[in-house]
């Protein structure tokens, strides 16, 4: 699958929120946009000893999570977060990146309870919230699944310097389609700030190794 195509898909959420959220997730659209004027990984910490003078990137959105109820990453304040971009139907990126995403929860044992892991899809068509929190909860009972709107989606994708695509066949049904999309783990930390991206693959005892580090040096930040 190839992880860096550029197009967004155009797709239609059936259940919708309402037109005040709607607007909301605009709003956050637009300070995203004044935000990420800096080229792709600025503002990215990505080693807690390291310092800059530029400010870490925020990532800003607001999608619907278990029971339709409004979430932002305002929710989340005071927990690190681990998150993910994908869809339930992937044939192999995604159920790769939630093994690993598990396998990292567990490797951090009691810690764990400091991070929060989110999967955000980018298939709002197929992926309708019964089905992502049923998907989430067949690798973690802790892992939150997260869609919304096309609209609001590309906002949180935007805010992750995240790009998708949905890839259909020639002659395929409206829902025969694949999304091509970047993969990895992203890291955010208890004050909303983008720590590091991890990219697809990494070894999980590494990505548990510079977690450790973090929650390590949280009390000296």
């Amino acid at each position: 699958m190839n992880t860096n195509r550029l197009k967004r898909p155009a797709v239609a959420w059936g259940a919708g929120l309402s037109a005040g959220l709607l607007s909301l997730g605009l709003a956050l659209a637009g300070a995203a946009q004044a935000q990420h004027s800096a080229p792709a990984g600025a503002g990215v910490v990505d080693e807690p000893e390291a310092t800059t003078e530029a400010p870490r990137r925020v990532p800003r959105w607001i999608l619907q999570g278990p029971g339709g109820r409004a979430v932002t990453a305002l929710d989340f304040a005071g927990r690190y977060q681990l998150v993910a971009f994908g869809y339930v139907s992937c044939p192999d990126v995604c159920p790769t990146t939630m093994l690993e995403m598990q396998q990292v929860l567990a490797s951090l044992g009691e810690v764990a309870r400091k991070v929060q892991p989110l999967f955000i899809s980018v298939d709002p068509q197929r992926d309708s919230l019964p089905v992502l929190a049923e998907y989430t909860r067949s690798f973690d009972d802790r892992i939150i699944g997260l869609t919304s709107r096309p609209e609001l989606v590309a906002v949180a994708a935007k805010a992750f310097d995240v790009r998708y695509e949905i890839v259909r066949e020639p002659g395929a049904a409206a829902n025969a389609y694949t999304v091509d999309h970047t993969a990895g783990l992203f890291l955010v930390g208890p004050e909303g700030q983008l720590l590091t991206r991890f990219g697809y693959s990494t070894p999980v005892d590494q990505v548990v190794a510079r977690i450790r580090r973090w929650l390590e040096a949280e009390p000296q930040r």
